[in-house]
């Protein structure tokens, strides 16, 4: 059988199940889109349309960013240095009330999905309002993206309370469920701002129709003392009484957590998505990620949106996450570089239910692939290639990025979406929301 396309590298990183393997000289073969066949490059018959040879480079799953507001990427910079509460109440909920409409989206996640995929993000989680802005720019790029229509209990311009929240997330799932890149859940916002019913009803519709869940867990001290406050149980026991921590829930930031918690987390076989640049900027508390992967818990990586990091790079977020969890527990080995390249690729594709499409390189799943040039001077010598995608600068030498065995990246050039247009946009906003 003949591929559309052979990609020789010098080194192949599957990222499988079985550990994080480094393949010397292997060739991966993909047809229709999908990968066909890994094999040494010396020894293979297969032939193919299009040859693409790496010498210097890993060949390596796309990173999967398993949480973000894509379109949050027009407030970069707009209200920093800034508590929690402080930053959402008093800017960027009062800036989404005023700007924040299809435009806006559409707009944002395009220069989210242009740095996105100039860092080696392949796949990205969102949540956020009018989702379809979203899927315009999902399509029009061709990332693959898990969108999570946002639900809560009071309104905003995209919706008046929670039952019009859901019916709007269960009518866009409808209009895209049969397209390959995208993939629509629900999203309630946060035990603080979505009641018991609502949650419910989530949890059922989850259950009747196959839908990932993500919601903001445990992100900061003052949450959970507000929960004991008003329910008498921490959030997580009152989600799992309510049913609602299932297999298919993935549950962001978790920095205040305790033994309770993570027992919870074993039994639900909920995933813990870790966005450590986002939490240590805005002071909200230390995932215990080491320590949560210790009790077998699945934990992937996000970035949180722009107007919280201030950068949309899974790389830097990996080093971050590696040297906090080391801090965290003490512990120099702890979250070593091969596992926070599982946490930043078939990590955070399971913990968005699509591990079984994408986040490793194996034979049946997409073609969403990353070449890394190893060859520069910030990473030389290469003792492990792992350790220098993970603890060097190495998203600067992204070279190529395949969605679906398409060329995204070609080079470090983007090939389906104009940067100079994304730019002139992003200064469009920057001086309507100024002059405003």
């Amino acid at each position: 059988m003949q591929a559309d396309l052979r990609i020789n590298a010098r080194w192949v990183i599957p990222m499988t199940n079985e550990g994080a393997s480094i393949l010397d000289q292997h060739a991966v073969f993909v047809k229709d889109g999908r990968i066909v066949a890994i094999e040494p490059q010396s020894e293979t018959t297969r032939t193919a349309s299009e040859i693409r040879d790496l010498p210097d480079h890993a060949l390596l799953p796309g990173y999967v960013n398993a949480h973000g507001h894509a379109a949050m990427s027009l407030f970069r910079g707009m209200a920093d240095d800034l508590a929690l509460m402080t930053w959402l109440q008093e800017h960027i909920w009062p800036a989404e009330g005023q700007w924040v409409d299809q435009a806006f989206v559409a707009d944002g996640s395009r220069l989210a999905i242009a740095e996105m995929l100039k860092c080696g993000t392949t796949t990205f989680a969102d949540m956020y309002f009018f989702p379809e802005g979203t899927a315009t720019s999902v399509l029009e790029s061709g990332i693959r993206s898990v969108c999570f229509t946002p639900i809560l209990d009071f309104p905003t311009n995209f919706a008046q309370n929670a039952d019009e929240y859901i019916r709007k997330a269960l009518a866009v799932h409808d209009a895209h469920k049969h397209h390959d890149l995208l993939t629509f859940g629900l999203g309630p916002h946060a035990p603080y701002t979505v009641s018991d019913g609502p949650l419910r009803q989530i949890t059922t519709l989850a259950d009747q129709l196959d839908l990932p869940v993500q919601i903001h867990l445990h992100e900061t001290a003052f949450e959970v003392a507000q929960s004991i406050e008003q329910f008498g149980c921490r959030p997580s026991r009152r989600l799992a009484d309510l049913g609602f921590l299932t297999e298919r829930v993935s549950c962001v930031h978790m920095t205040q957590i305790n033994d309770e918690d993570t027992a919870i987390l074993q039994h639900s076989g909920s995933s813990v998505v870790h966005c450590p640049e986002s939490n240590l900027k805005l002071a909200s508390g230390f995932c215990p990620s080491h320590a949560l992967t210790s009790a077998g818990i699945n934990v992937a990586i996000g970035t949180d949106g722009a107007a919280s990091n201030n950068d949309l790079n899974i790389q830097g977020e990996m080093k971050t996450a590696a040297m906090l969890a080391k801090a965290v527990a003490a512990d120099a080995a702890a979250i070593p570089a091969s596992k926070a390249l599982h946490m930043a690729t078939l990590g955070g594709a399971k913990a968005l239910g699509i591990d079984d499409q994408t986040g490793s390189i194996e034979a049946g799943k997409w073609a969403d692939l990353q070449a890394v040039n190893l060859s520069q001077l910030p990473q030389q010598p290469v003792y492990d290639p792992i350790s220098q995608l993970v603890y060097t600068d190495s998203s600067r030498y992204t070279t190529d990025v395949w969605v679906a065995g398409r060329q995204l990246l070609n080079n470090g050039e983007l090939t389906t979406l104009d940067e100079d247009k994304i730019r002139f946009n992003a200064n469009q906003w920057l001086n309507r929301i100024r002059e405003a």
